[in-house]
């Protein structure tokens, strides 16, 4: 991808986007999340074209609203999209730093979790949670 790429992506996900650590099943810990939600799927193509991921429609809650759709990245793919663009982030920058440098140290290989790394993924998941609150 080159940069001027990286740069737009980073511009649409700083306006539109999420960076989180988010549930995927019920069962599961916290994993990182990149998010796009756009009433334009041809720009959420053209956003999977570039880097994966998948994009499903929104219910439309009310009748005058518009259809919407999202475009999702999970997991190691959302960690390498993170990587790429967040040196031209500005809004989500510092959840895409954390993200990146502190999930891997808070993550089991295995899926099993000690007493204390599951406290420590915990505080990672209330920090980033507590950047994105408005």
């Amino acid at each position: 991808m080159d940069e001027v790429t990286k740069a737009y992506l980073a511009g649409i996900v700083d306006g539109e986007g999420t960076v989180t650590l988010s549930r995927h099943h019920k069962h599961e810990t916290p994993a990182p999340l990149v998010s796009i939600s756009n009433t334009d799927l041809k720009l959420l193509i053209w956003v999977r074209r570039k880097c994966g991921g998948i994009i499903t429609s929104k219910k439309i809650s009310k009748p005058h609203h518009t259809q919407s759709y999202v475009w999702r990245l999970r997991q190691d793919s959302a960690l390498c999209f993170l990587n790429e663009i967040k040196k031209y982030l500005i809004v989500k920058k510092e959840q895409a730093e954390l993200i990146t440098k502190e999930y891997k140290k808070v993550t089991s290989r295995t899926g099993k979790y000690t007493a204390q790394l599951l406290c420590k993924k915990e505080r990672l998941v209330k920090r980033i949670r507590a950047l994105n609150h408005r």
